[in-house]
C-alpha cells in the first residue's frame, strides 16, 4: 500500500512518541509501586528520612525547644493521619495529635510494641520522637501518597518537558527516516531517478547518502541492461539479415549454392559467434564467475608472444610492431592465458584504428610493487570527452570505431573486466605526439 511522505512522518511521530511515554509511564509505575511497597510492608518503616523529620529537627536546632512548634508544622500536610504525638528527650508529650479528646501534653508516653517512632537527633543527641500510634496498611498507603505527591507533580511536569523536548528531537530524526522509507518505496516501484535530502544526525546522513548511491547505480545499471539489450539486438541485425537474405536468394535460385554469397553469410555466422562468445566472457568476468589461475607471469614474455601472432598482420598493413622492455623484473601474479587475452585485445584494437605506416608499440615498466604495461599507437586518438567511455560495451566513436573495422564493440569492456578481476587497473589517455596510450597496471611477485 502506497503512502505519502506525510502519512510515514506521522505514523512514525506517533510511534516514537507512544514508545517514550510508554517508557516515562512504566518509570514512573515502578518507581510509585516500589516506594509504596517499602513504605506499606517494610518493618523499618521508621529509619526512613521523610521530609518532616528534616523539619522538626531544623525547628529544635533553631530554637533550642519544642515551644511553639505547632505554629510551623502543621501535621495534616505532612502526615496524612491523627494519630500522632511529639515527644521531647525526656518522653513527654509536646504536641498531640491523638484521636482521644483528652489531652496528653505534658505527660509522660509509654511507647507500645504498635506505636511507629521516629527518632529525631540533632548533633548526634536524640532531641525528641515523633510517635505514630496507628499504622495500619491503608494508613501507610495514605501516607505514601502523601509524601510522593510533590515528587509525582514535578515528575508530571518534567515528563510534559521532556515530551516537548523529544518531540523536537524526534522529528529530527522522524523526517530523514521517513524520506528514507518513502524514497525505497518510489525505488521499489521502479522510480530509480529519486534521490533523498542528506540531512539529520550524522549516522541519518550516511544512510541517506549510501541510499543515493544505491539509487545511482541501480539507475546506472539498469541504462546499462536497456543499452546492451538494445546494443546486442542492432549487432546482431546486420549479420542476420545478410545471412537471411543470402539463403533466401539460394532458396530462391537468385544466387548460387556456393560461392560468394555462401562465403558471406559463412563469414556473418564467425561475427555472430565471435559475438556471442565476448558476450559470454564479458558476462562471467562482470559477474566474478571466470576461473583465474594466479601464478607468476613475465609480462616480458607475453608480450613478445603477443606481437609475434600478430607481426604479420602489423606487415599487412605497413604498422611498425614493437616491444620496449623499461626494466628487468616484469612478474606478475596472474593468469597467463588471461593476461594474454588482454594484451591482445589492447594490441589488435591499436592496430585496427591505426592507419598505414603507423606505429604500434609496448612499454614494459616496473615500480616497487607493480608492473605497468602501455600499449600505444600514432593515430588519431580519442577526443578527450569520449575517452571515460572507451571501456564500455558497444561503445564505437563515429567513423574512427566504425563496424567495417570488423570489432564487436565489446574488446575493451572484456579488457577492463579481465584486468579488475586479477586485482589490477586500467586506463586511457591521449599522447601528446598523437595517438592513444592504455595502460595496464598490475601487482608484481
Amino acid at each position: 500500500m502506497k503512502s505519502s511522505i506525510h502519512e510515514i512522518r506521522r505514523r512514525l511521530l506517533t510511534l516514537l512518541l507512544r514508545v517514550f511515554l510508554a517508557v516515562i509511564i512504566l518509570l514512573l509505575v515502578f518507581f510509585l509501586t516500589a516506594t509504596g511497597y517499602v513504605l506499606a510492608y517494610q518493618p523499618d518503616f521508621a529509619q526512613i528520612r521523610f521530609p518532616f523529620i528534616s523539619t522538626l529537627e531544623g525547628y529544635y536546632v533553631g530554637h533550642g525547644n519544642w515551644d511553639g512548634v505547632e505554629s510551623v508544622l502543621t501535621f495534616d500536610r505532612f502526615i496524612p493521619i491523627e494519630n500522632s504525638l511529639l515527644l521531647d528527650k525526656d518522653q513527654r508529650v509536646v504536641l498531640d495529635h491523638g484521636s482521644d479528646s483528652t489531652s496528653q501534653i505534658g505527660s509522660r508516653y509509654a511507647t507500645s510494641p504498635h506505636d511507629v517512632q521516629f527518632i529525631l537527633r540533632a548533633n548526634g543527641k536524640t532531641i525528641g520522637v515523633l510517635v505514630v500510634t496507628d499504622m495500619s496498611v491503608s494508613r501507610r498507603l495514605g501516607f505514601a501518597v502523601s509524601i510522593l505527591a510533590p515528587v509525582g507533580m514535578v515528575s508530571t511536569f518534567l515528563a510534559i518537558f521532556m515530551t516537548l523536548i523529544a518531540i523536537l528531537l524526534v522529528r529530527r530524526y522522524v523526517n530523514p527516516l521517513a524520506d528514507v522509507i518513502y524514497a525505497a518505496r518510489a525505488v521499489a516501484d521502479g522510480k530509480l531517478d529519486t534521490r533523498i535530502p542528506t540531512e539529520g544526525p550524522q549516522d541519518l546522513r550516511s544512510l541517506s547518502e549510501s541510499f543515493n548511491e544505491m539509487a545511482s547505480s541501480l539507475e546506472r545499471n539498469d541504462r546499462e541492461r536497456r543499452d546492451m539489450l538494445a546494443d546486442i539486438a542492432h549487432e546482431l541485425r546486420t549479420p542476420l539479415s545478410v545471412i537471411r537474405g543470402r539463403l533466401e536468394g539460394i532458396v530462391d535460385g537468385v544466387y548460387p549454392d556456393n560461392g560468394a554469397p555462401v562465403s558471406t553469410a559463412l563469414e556473418q555466422t564467425y561475427l555472430m559467434q565471435r559475438l556471442v562468445d565476448d558476450l559470454r566472457v564479458l558476462t562471467l568476468a562482470e559477474s566474478r564467475q571466470l576461473h583465474f589461475e594466479s601464478k607468476p607471469v613475465d609480462l616480458g614474455n607475453l608480450s613478445q608472444h603477443v606481437i609475434d601472432l600478430f607481426q604479420a598482420e602489423a606487415k599487412e598493413k605497413n604498422i611498425s610492431l614493437a616491444l620496449n622492455r623499461l626494466s628487468e623484473n616484469l612478474i606478475v601474479n596472474a593468469d597467463a592465458q588471461r593476461t594474454e587475452q588482454v594484451i591482445a585485445n589492447l594490441v589488435g584494437n591499436a592496430l585496427r584504428y591505426v592507419p598505414e605506416n603507423g606505429k604500434v608499440w609496448i612499454d614494459i615498466s616496473s615500480a616497487e610493487k607493480s608492473v605497468t604495461l602501455s600499449v600505444n599507437d600514432n593515430g588519431a586518438g580519442i577526443p578527450e570527452e569520449d575517452l571515460p567511455f572507451i571501456f564500455e560495451r558497444f561503445w564505437r566513436k563515429e567513423k574512427s570505431r566504425s563496424r567495417h573495422t570488423g570489432g564487436t564493440g565489446l574488446g575493451l569492456a572484456i579488457t577492463r573486466q579481465l584486468v579488475e578481476a586479477q586485482g589490477g587497473t586500467i586506463s586511457a589517455r591521449n599522447l601528446s605526439a598523437g595517438g592513444l596510450q592504455v595502460s595496464v597496471r598490475m601487482d608484481s611477485k
